[in-house]
């Protein structure tokens, strides 16, 4: 009895594994004949499947290393269990096939899924910096948002198309009755690219102070022709430099203007300058010499009889202490005129003095010292 139990078993074992991989078989192939490859532990059978009225199995093949004894009741085995058990046997494995399906559809399918631990934790900390950097943007537009709101009856905001006519307007007016300031660049022909390429970038700060003035001056670049090094150099390193509102002139500004006129600023002139005067046109020579030769520019003026200044950096500043023991009243066209432009704004020398002049070129203001 313990004997036929366990062939039993067995039997019943077999026929499922044949119907699973029966049923697989059926899966992947095509309509039509379909070839069916069903395995066990003693071999191999190939059941051929034909599509008629009723449905015929067929069993052929052969079998690696089994008997005819194992053969036959596997076939009694697919006899006995019947069309409609070995319908709802499809049925249920097909039931399981679909869950499975599911299951593998609903898995996402993102890259970071399949990733290693240490990748998904760069991840997260690149989603944290986005998000941080989203959130400062918004916290900025807020702010800048409520400082308009608050500041809208003191300094309404403008258009920038309004803000570039209204600066177009003062410099206007200025050439009609603001202070005359000209730059001298007739003496560039023996410098050397680096210096034209600096003698540009300053051109370029003093225009840019001008146009932020509220009481700007009208500017000459004289002795200036289009075919030179530093009109190309000015090109390329200021943007818009062709659309600058500024005259520029090949002739030399001792010929433009009447020399009574002139004043030319150099700091080796003997003579402070204690006013600006809106008759008077002051120059500033367009030079920058690395191995600073010296009175250049006061030589230039005194052969053709013209007054000479100086900023009055010794009346209101005093020399400072430093490890270069380095004190130099030269200073670059674009400062100049930042001390020009605010005192004239000001009436204010220390205050005009002290934006211009820094600590390195080794001077203070008398009242720091004290």
């Amino acid at each position: 009895m313990r004997k036929a139990c366990k062939q039993r078993l067995a039997h019943h074992l077999a026929s499922r594994d044949m119907l699973i991989s029966l049923f697989v078989g059926i899966q992947g192939s095509g309509q039509g004949k379909q070839n069916i490859c069903l395995h066990d532990r003693h071999g191999e059978i190939q059941i051929k499947r034909q599509k008629t009225k009723h449905m015929d199995w067929k069993l052929e093949g052969s079998a690696q290393k089994t008997d005819s004894h194992l053969l036959q009741e596997q076939e009694v085995i697919l006899e006995d269990t019947g069309e409609d058990s070995i319908s709802e046997s499809f049925q249920l494995l097909q039931i399981d096939v679909e869950c499975e399906h599911r299951e593998v559809e609903t898995l996402p399918t993102g890259s970071a899924t399949w990733c290693s631990k240490n990748v998904q934790r760069k991840q997260r900390h690149w989603e944290k910096i986005v998000a941080a950097k989203k959130s400062k943007r918004k916290q900025e537009k807020e702010r800048r948002k409520a400082n308009r709101v608050e500041n809208s009856g003191i300094c309404p905001q403008h258009s920038k198309r309004f803000l570039r006519s209204l600066t177009k307007e003062r410099l206007l007016e200025a050439k009609h009755s603001g202070p005359r300031l000209c730059i001298d660049l007739s003496m560039t022909n023996h410098m050397s690219k680096k210096e034209l390429s600096r003698l540009a970038g300053q051109i370029r700060r003093l225009y840019g102070s001008n146009k932020k003035a509220d009481r700007p001056f009208w500017i000459y670049l004289t002795g200036f022709t289009t075919d030179s090094s530093l009109y190309e150099e000015c090109l390329r390193m200021n943007d818009g430099f062709s659309s600058y509102l500024l005259d520029i002139t090949e002739e030399d500004c001792f010929s433009l203007f009447p020399l009574e006129t002139l004043v030319y600023l150099t700091p080796d002139s003997e003579h402070a300058l204690e006013d600006i005067d809106l008759n008077k046109v002051y120059i500033l020579g367009g030079l920058v010499d690395e191995s600073i030769q010296k009175k250049v520019t006061f030589q230039k003026a005194q052969e053709h009889s013209v007054k000479t200044a100086r900023l009055p950096i010794q009346e209101y500043m005093v020399r400072c202490q430093n490890g270069k023991n380095y004190h130099s009243e030269i200073l670059a066209i674009n400062q100049v005129f930042d001390i020009l432009s605010t005192y004239f704004e000001t009436q204010n020398w220390p205050e005009a003095l002290k934006k211009g002049v820094s600590s390195r070129k080794g001077y203070v203001l008398q009242n720091s010292v004290e």
